[in-house]
Order: structure tokens, then sequence, then C-alpha cells
């Protein structure tokens, strides 16, 4: 190791995982908006002094996130017992052609959701507590 380097390695691309062997589970709640489901950022649960600065992302960032019909259809089926590469198929098989590359358009989600905290990797990432895993919510009546 060079002299005043980090002894924490960065994850460079060689190190990342292959998202097709990946199996995703939703951590975010959704709500179903007529055939499409908008995702719901969860709030920060950090404590001490990461606290304020997580918040102050929160308040920055999109809370909800509409996600369109191959979005849609991919968030239900991250369910941890499939992964990736097998929701790519079952997409495929859905829409056909209209998804292709269905590989890396899948792959750019999972990695959109994971870095946004909504997914997480059964065998990467710590597992959720039993419960906090997300659910569908009841539809928001009209104000």
């Amino acid at each position: 190791m060079r002299r005043g380097a980090s002894a924490v390695r960065r994850r460079t691309r060689r190190d990342a995982p292959n998202l097709l062997d990946v199996a995703p589970i939703r951590v975010a709640d959704w709500v179903t908006d007529g055939e499409r489901l908008v995702v719901i950022r969860p709030r920060p649960r950090s404590r001490g002094l990461l606290l304020p600065l997580d918040w102050l992302a929160y308040f920055m960032a999109v809370r909800r996130i509409r996600l369109d019909e191959v979005g849609t259809a991919a968030w239900r089926l991250f369910d941890g017992a499939r992964t990736v590469g097998e929701v790519a198929e079952l997409v495929r098989d859905q829409f056909g052609d209209a998804v292709e590359p269905a590989e890396q358009r899948l792959g750019h989600l999972v990695r959109l959701l994971h870095r946004e905290r909504l997914v997480c990797y059964r065998a990467l990432d710590p597992l959720p507590p039993p419960g906090s895993e997300g659910r569908e919510l009841p539809p928001e009546r009209p104000r």
C-alpha cells in the first residue's frame, strides 16, 4: 500500500457485484396510482451527528418516485427470491421488444433504487429487520 493511502479501499467497478445475480428486496413503501406505482422514500432513521444531514438530504430529495410500466412490473417482482436476471426474463416475456435491452434497463433501475436506499441486495447488504420490508399502502383519498 502506498504511503499516505487510506487503509479503507474504495469499491471499484471491478469489485461491484454482477447485478444479474443479486436478488433485490423492497424496503420502501408504495402506493398504486392507476396502473403505475409510486414509491415513497422512507424517513431517515440515523442517530447522532448524521441525523441533521440525513434529514436535510431527505427534505431536498424527491419523496415520491413514480415508476413507468416496466419499473412497476419489476418492482412487484423484487421480493428477494428472484434475481435481476430472472426479473429481466419475466419482464421481457410481459413487454416483448419494447423493454430491450432488458438487462441494461433493469440494471440501471436497480442501481438507482439501491443508491436511493429503496431496495437492498439480499446477499450483500444487511437485511432489514423483520416487519420493516416495504409494503403496499392504501390509496390516498382526494383532499
